[in-house]
């Protein structure tokens, strides 16, 4: 990953189709999608409910392999690779953010957070110190000895940004990060995304219906059922964050 150059695509998505089976029918979610994402890129994927804008998050993720075609990240072809070495991958080079937050429950603030160091290694002595330093800067150092049943939406979704970003991983998928909060707190937890990412030069593939929500983006791909639509580039690197 290291070795790409800075004006290479970061993400390359070739002729990808996903099918689905549905009883004696086939469900096609995505439609020959080539698509490239440039290192330092905040890219939305944009489209309604059933555009296909989940499928292909799935896909460049690894978290789904396509039926066809094949994604790339950082010249490592991931829709080939087996679970054990997309695992291994992911903990190495991808972070996410989700609508829901997916922390663990039975673990507080600084716990959740130190979860990916604690997969690459890190003693836990260090990984608390490095987990606790980014939850101050979210804004979290009340909060570092909480549970996510202590804390607020608002909060939950910062210790979420804070793990995707803890171990500053290359990409960070941010999959509706926003989607269960209040337009203030949207508002924060979007500049402070886009902070990290611009601090950092990583890229951001952020997937959401919300035309308020694109508008952070440098780049918005638009779905409509299954193909892509629109590529645009929206002039937000000018924006301070």
């Amino acid at each position: 990953m290291a070795s790409c150059l800075r004006d290479q695509p970061i993400i390359e998505v070739k002729d990808v189709r996903k099918e689905y089976p549905l009883g004696e029918e086939t469900v096609v979610a995505l439609k020959r999608i080539n698509l490239n994402i440039h290192r330092g890129e905040i890219c939305c994927i944009f489209g309604t409910s059933g555009s296909g804008k989940s499928t292909l998050l799935n896909q460049l993720a690894g978290m789904e392999k396509p039926t066809r075609g094949c994604v790339s990240i950082g010249g490592v072809p991931i829709s080939r690779l087996e679970e054990d070495q997309l695992a291994a991958f992911r903990q190495r080079h991808i972070g996410f953010v989700f609508q829901s937050y997916n922390l663990l429950p039975n673990l507080t603030a600084t716990e959740n957070v130190a979860l990916p160091l604690m997969f690459r290694g890190v003693p836990k002595e260090q990984r608390e110190k490095i987990a606790r330093k980014i939850l101050c800067r979210v804004g979290l150092s009340h909060r570092l000895d909480h549970f996510p049943s202590q804390m607020s939406g608002g909060q939950q979704q910062r210790a979420g940004i804070a793990r995707a970003f803890v171990t500053r991983p290359e990409v960070v998928f941010a999959d509706e990060p926003t989607g269960n909060l209040d337009s203030a707190t949207t508002v924060d937890i979007m500049k402070m995304i886009c902070g990290f990412a611009r601090k950092y030069h990583q890229t951001i593939i952020l997937v959401t219906h919300d035309p308020e929500m694109a508008a952070y983006a440098d780049r918005v791909v638009k779905l409509i059922d299954g193909e892509i639509v629109s590529d645009e580039k929206t002039g937000s690197r000018q924006k301070n964050f």
